[in-house]
């Protein structure tokens, strides 16, 4: 930034257990900079922007901020609003009206395209603006990060839920042998793997793990695998992507989008409850299907502290690049160790980012494409904070008459 102005921060896409972490982040750094005017926040992202619904975010006492940074959701509202060229132009000159000269927006892939699209209206247009992302994603998947704010917390979540789903499953086998869980994460397979987290033997749940990254030929395979899965134990927890699709790249499930959004992203109907009837037709087995949905991106119950940490790191990087005049980045995390688990916060073009996706690598995948492998493992398991408690299972004791 050359020149003093007023900073804008804006939320934007799926909300997250830490999307407010960051949000809190930022602000806190801007204002102790006191190189800004005014701190503005856009409510529900780039929509705010257009309809000129601003919050004065420099005002908001620290008590207040205090207990945002631990609120689930986004605290100022998201949208999932795609810019046009010419809604970018009437952005901009709405920003610079405003004497807003620095944007700070917390989103994920598609987020990246709307900074990059103001960030070009502000060139094309001769208008002081710098841009700079602050990643978010439950999905994991946005390019040049080790990994994402809001997926270390899913991550605890899913790995908790499916061990505790697992251990209803095993009760009762005998009535319900067969358990499909399914969770988010959109095209990568991320989420999915975050399941196996909580598992201490192949023997525990989950059993089978349905990647996108490897999908079933078909709906007789996905079957076929469900059944010689209970067949070995005597029942079986299988997790499934919202996704699933076969290998010729068709809905497991069929049907049709039931939505398309601006970015182009069909939501189909779940693939859960079709799977569950599917296997009860076929294989003449009870199946029961559960699907966490949004509740397992919003339990702050179920919170990664690492994560919650990171985020507010995260925001408060975006600023500071700010203010050092960068634009056109997204703030990213980058790995120095495992043990002990360490991270610096480095940044990556708009470009590389917006509209791409990062996917689960094969060597998190296991050989046989339905479970994690120990390299996951070292991954995965520094992200979700504190070590999961350790359930008990009585001793066969048994006792007989004499």
């Amino acid at each position: 930034m050359t020149n003093r102005g007023n900073l804008l921060i804006a939320q934007s896409g799926g909300p997250t257990a830490v999307m407010n972490s960051s949000l809190v982040g930022a602000i806190e750094t801007a204002r102790a900079s006191d190189r800004f005017d005014v701190i503005l926040g856009a409510r529900n992202g780039v929509e705010g922007i257009l309809a000129e619904s601003f919050v004065d975010l420099g005002l908001q006492p620290p008590a207040v901020l205090d207990r945002v940074h631990r609120t689930p959701s986004a605290a100022l509202g998201t949208t999932r609003l795609r810019l046009s060229d010419e809604s970018a132009i009437r952005a901009v000159a709405i920003l610079k009206r405003y004497s807003i000269r620095a944007v700070a927006l917390i989103g994920g892939n598609d987020s990246a395209d709307t900074a990059m699209r103001l960030s070009a209206a502000a060139r094309e247009s001769g208008t002081e603006l710098a841009v700079v992302s602050i990643p978010k994603t439950i999905d994991n998947d946005l390019p040049g990060t080790d990994h994402c704010p809001g997926y270390g917390s899913i991550a605890r979540f899913i790995a908790l839920a499916t061990r505790d789903s697992a251990l209803d499953t095993e009760s009762m086998a005998a009535l319900y042998p067969v358990k499909l869980i399914e969770v988010m994460g959109r095209n990568a397979g991320w989420v999915a793997a975050s399941s196996a987290l909580a598992q201490k033997s192949d023997e525990e749940a989950p059993h089978l793990i349905f990647f996108p990254e490897r999908p079933p030929r078909d709906l007789s395979e996905f079957l076929s695998e469900i059944k010689a899965a209970r067949d070995r134990r005597g029942f079986v927890v299988a997790v499934i992507p919202e996704t699933l699709k076969t290998a010729d790249g068709r809905p497991i499930a069929g049907g049709e989008a039931s939505w398309v959004d601006a970015f182009g992203h069909p939501y189909f109907p779940g693939p859960g409850p079709v799977l569950a009837r599917a296997i009860e037709e076929h294989l003449r087995l009870r199946a029961r299907y559960d699907k966490p949905g949004t509740i397992s991106r919003m339990f702050m119950a179920a919170v990664s502290e690492v994560d919650l940490a990171e985020a507010r790191v995260v925001g408060a990087a975006a600023v500071r690049q700010l203010l050092n005049g960068t634009s056109d980045v997204m703030v990213t995390l980058e790995r120095l160790s495992d043990e002990p688990y360490r991270t610096i916060t480095s940044t990556v073009p708009l470009a590389k980012v917006a509209n791409n996706e990062r996917l689960l690598p094969a060597e998190f995948i296991g050989p046989d494409g339905r479970s994690v492998t120990p390299a996951f493992r070292r991954y995965a398991l520094p992200l979700i904070g504190d070590a999961i408690p350790e359930y008990g299972r009585l001793e066969d004791l048994r006792y007989r008459l004499v």
